[in-house]
């Protein structure tokens, strides 16, 4: 008899809450798979922070419920500090708790913690292990807030805006942090701003607007769902005929614009493109392929609202 496949991570489904009149999540809904980096993207207000605070306890909802591998984080609170832990946007210690002192209480809360000195050099604090919170940069205090968030040896971890505050050199060892997270089984739930964060991360990506879910798909299906077009610009070495291009798959445009050649048309259209300037002996000269990005689908698919959200 074939095993049953494992249960989702993470599944959610009808989820609402509100504030008085004020709807913070209207209806969401999705599955996360085990191992999976899912992303979660929106305009402020839109409802996503409320959305993984209910899916981490922090918050009942008014309808719906959540599971994090198959535990109710409204009514099993214990449980599931065991198994899933979170990185919040915003998050505050006392103010003379230093780095160390931090990582060593959080340490005794777990049974099986991860070893706070590791988790320490991973995120780059062990040159202010002994330096109190309130003294620290808010990128410093960023990377404690990640740092205690992987001390707890998690199997689901929530990251809340990973890389606010954080240069450029420490938000890549973020994200390799992340990939090594990914690589090792645990799931991670991240929301973030940062489209090429998304990109770069996300096995896929849900879209809240207005406290609803607008899209759910791979970053690359997403780019293709808004119709984002890959544009590829060449001077070619010999005359070309254009309608001959124009009957290729995947082109939708091809124009000629001041001695250039401009292909609008899908994801892979540089390939038939460049196999039939080949056959006819042409060579495509500071040619430019440009693909459709997360950043540009992202404004096509969220509305514009009209009114503020929770």
């Amino acid at each position: 008899m074939p095993l049953a496949p494992p249960e989702p991570a993470v599944v959610v489904d009808g989820l609402r809450k509100t504030y008085g009149e004020k709807v913070a999540v209207a209806d969401v809904g999705f599955t996360v798979e085990r191992g999976e980096v899912f992303g979660i993207l929106g305009p402020n207000g839109a409802g996503k922070t409320t959305t993984v605070e209910m899916i981490a306890g922090l918050r009942t909802g008014d309808a719906g419920s959540v599971r994090v591998l198959g535990i109710d984080p409204w009514t099993e609170r214990d449980a599931l500090t065991r198994t899933l832990s979170i990185q919040l946007q915003e998050s505050r210690l006392q103010a003379k708790i230093t780095v160390r002192e931090a990582l060593q209480l959080w340490s005794t809360l777990y049974d099986e913690p991860a070893p706070w000195p590791e988790v320490a050099v991973r995120l780059g604090l062990t040159e202010h292990l002994d330096r109190r919170f309130a003294k620290l940069s808010g990128g410093q205090q960023q990377r404690l807030s990640i740092a205690l968030a992987l001390v707890a040896n998690p199997q689901v971890v929530v990251l809340d805006e990973l890389s606010t505050g954080l240069d450029p050199r420490a938000r890549r060892d973020v994200w390799a942090i992340v990939r090594d997270l990914r690589a090792s089984g645990v799931t991670v739930l991240l929301v973030t701003h940062s489209m090429e964060e998304a990109q770069e991360l996300c096995d896929r990506i849900a879209i809240i607007d207005r406290g609803r879910i607008s899209a759910l798909d791979t970053p690359e299906g997403l780019i293709r769902a808004a119709g984002e077009a890959t544009v590829m610009t060449f001077v070619p070495s010999a005359p070309t005929d254009l309608e001959t291009l124009r009957q290729l798959p995947g082109v939708r445009a091809v124009e000629a614009l001041e001695g250039r050649v401009v292909v609008t048309g899908e994801e892979d259209v540089a390939v038939p493109v460049m196999a039939a300037l080949a056959a006819r002996d042409v060579v495509p000269r500071r040619l430019q392929v440009t693909s459709g990005s997360l950043d540009s689908a992202y404004l096509d698919l969220t509305a514009r609202p009209t009114e503020e959200t929770a």
